[in-house]
């Protein structure tokens, strides 16, 4: 079946986000910044590579397509390649400072709100239509949410950030469906490298020797960043924002998990039955998916 690929490269991208705090916390001891720095212009380096030296026909083809759109077309994709660009960079930042100076559980928190927005951002911006029972796990998610922000607050604040940011970068990469979803990451990822060049000589500290950060960058670039990132733009060809919004959820219940168990944060008794809420959320939303198809069969 076509649309089962989709659908389960959206769901192993926010799988494999679930663990991204695995990569982070050992680098909690260097900026933020730093961070983004590295991660940014290591992910660059490999993109180009890969594109340059195994994808030339893609390149080219895809350079001959854009050519052949109207103005309107390429000033469109155009459009859509910067926003998507600084949406991304502004989400990155805010989410390695979450994950590293606030707790895991905010970060966590930030991807539950996030498939509310993109739900709401697509319906509005891409005109995307919600079942009955979608509207219902849509609803039951926001009552989570509001759970939760009575007594985290702060959590909540950093967590609209970093999940308006995403939930904005995955509705309109899926208006985005003229060109190749791994050149357009490299394209991203390359003028995120051009935004953050001009501040590296001034916020960045001495290149980082800890063994943990040359282990953990590359798995970050490579595992946590690339893989995802291109998996997740994938799955936007055929599903719509909305489904791919709601899967995010898979993010944050790992999170949750791992804050709880792993890493021994703190957790409450209304975080249980929030987080307990957002999993009904999200088999409700995803019955009818289920429920109309046979049995995944891939056609790669």
């Amino acid at each position: 079946m076509k649309f089962s690929k989709y659908y389960l490269s959206a769901i192993t991208a926010y799988i494999i986000w679930g663990f991204f705090s695995l990569g982070l916390k050992p680098l909690a001891n260097i900026a933020s910044l730093d961070i983004l720095f590295h991660r940014v212009f290591l992910c660059v380096i490999l993109m180009v590579a890969i594109n340059f030296l195994f994808r030339k026909k893609v390149i080219k083809e895809t350079y001959n397509e854009f050519k052949s759109l109207d103005k309107k077309e390429k000033k469109s994709i155009i459009f859509l390649i910067i926003s998507g660009t600084f949406l991304l960079t502004a989400n990155w930042f805010f989410f390695i400072y979450v994950m590293n100076h606030i707790n895991v559980k905010a970060a966590g928190f930030a991807y539950l709100v996030c498939p509310i927005l993109t739900a709401v951002f697509a319906s509005i911006i891409l005109k995307e239509k919600l079942s009955t029972l979608q509207k219902v796990a849509v609803a039951i998610s926001f009552f989570s949410c509001t759970i939760l922000a009575m007594s985290y607050l702060k959590d909540v604040v950093y967590s609209l950030i970093v999940g308006a940011t995403y939930a904005l970068y995955l509705v309109s990469q899926r208006k985005n469906t003229r060109i190749d979803k791994f050149l357009m990451l490299g394209i991203q990822l390359f003028g995120m490298a051009c935004i953050l060049l001009p501040f590296y000589p001034f916020y960045s500290q001495p290149f980082p020797t800890e063994t943990n950060f040359i282990i953990f960058i590359p798995i970050i670039s490579v595992l946590f960043t690339i893989i995802p990132m291109y998996l997740s733009l994938y799955a936007l060809k055929e599903v719509n924002s909305s489904t791919v919004g709601i899967l995010i959820y898979i993010n944050p219940i790992i999170n949750f998990f791992l804050a709880v168990f792993l890493f021994h944060e703190k957790i409450s008794e209304m975080q249980i039955v929030a987080y307990s809420l957002i999993m009904i959320a999200v088999v409700i939303f995803n019955y009818s998916v289920f429920a109309k198809r046979k049995p995944l069969v891939l056609k790669m």
